[in-house]
């Protein structure tokens, strides 16, 4: 009788190893690889410097830090980028140019199991705010960065941690949200729609299992949620014809701070040739709120 229960226990741990790999593979993004090197970027190649940041569980974050130009008479303010899920660092090289010439420093990251950053067995939203906070607490140490001028740009996924990590800390001055989606719960759901994981048999489980992964509730860590906890200006930047978040997310996300402007661009999710007519908008907006402080609004069509 021991050792049948001793087996079907041992059964039980295995099928639900199986299901839990099963799942963590199923999510896990693509690496894709770099295709842009430093001089790339669209700034003069001796202002850009590749870096390694000691992140959480002592994995190794990929980066370019880029320089303003000039000397550092005075500390600078300074951005830290992060990529949407599946992409990379190289990915969101177009806000380089208009914030260099601005006078902020950049600090373009990979992810972790993004880019050039190490590996780990999953990464997550959470995740992904996590590693934005190594950053920032890296870009405070460097000399040359104002350390009470830092803010976040941040891509679909990325944006989501942006805001996440403003709901918690209060260590940056402003966030711009570049096609955010509202809610993950929602983005769960479409995505098994997508692959036709029936939800009431199975995708029920699914969503409970990845919670339990990521240690947290979808309800605790949605943008539309963590939204209303940040207490520092907020450009919500969305596409018009984007088919993977809709529109109406950024309106939601809106809705639920008064620190929230909105910004519609004619483009998709992938927003970046989209945001070139915009530059000086982005710009205007880090800047006065960098300068001013968390009082700063500017208004935004």
């Amino acid at each position: 009788m021991i050792a049948e229960t001793a087996t079907a226990v041992g059964g039980m741990w295995v099928l639900r190893r199986m299901v839990h790999l099963a799942i963590v593979q199923g999510l896990r993004a693509p690496r894709l690889v770099h295709t842009t090197a430093p001089s790339d970027l669209g700034v003069a190649s001796e202002r850009v410097r590749e870096v390694r940041i000691l992140g959480e569980r002592g994995k190794n974050l990929f980066g370019w830090l880029v320089s303003p130009p000039g000397t550092f008479q005075a500390p600078v303010p300074a951005v830290l980028v992060m990529h949407g899920w599946g992409s990379n660092a190289a990915m969101m090289c177009q806000v380089v140019p208009p914030l260099h010439d601005a006078g902020f420093a950049v600090l373009l990251i990979d992810a972790r199991c993004h880019g050039r950053s190490d590996d780990e067995d999953f990464t997550s939203m959470p995740r992904f705010a996590e590693d934005i906070a190594a950053g920032l607490a890296w870009l405070r140490q460097q000399p040359g960065i104002a350390h009470d001028q830092l803010a976040l740009v941040g891509h679909s996924v990325g944006a989501a941690a942006a805001l996440l990590h403003a709901s918690v800390h209060r260590d940056v001055r402003a966030v711009v949200s570049l096609a955010a989606f509202a809610h993950p719960r929602e983005v769960m759901r479409a995505f098994m729609a997508e692959k036709r994981v029936p939800y009431p048999l199975v995708g029920w489980y699914v969503m409970r299992h990845v919670q339990r992964v990521i240690g947290t509730t979808f309800e605790d860590i949605a943008p539309v949620n963590t939204i209303a906890r940040v207490r520092c200006p907020v450009l919500v930047v969305h596409g018009r014809t984007d088919s993977v978040v809709p529109t109406g997310d950024a309106k939601r996300l809106v809705q639920r701070s008064p620190h929230a402007r909105l910004l519609l661009v004619d483009g998709d999710h992938d927003l970046r040739e989209a945001l070139s007519p915009h530059a000086g908008t982005l710009v205007d907006f880090l800047r006065v709120a960098c300068t001013v402080g968390t009082s700063a609004s500017i208004a935004v069509g």
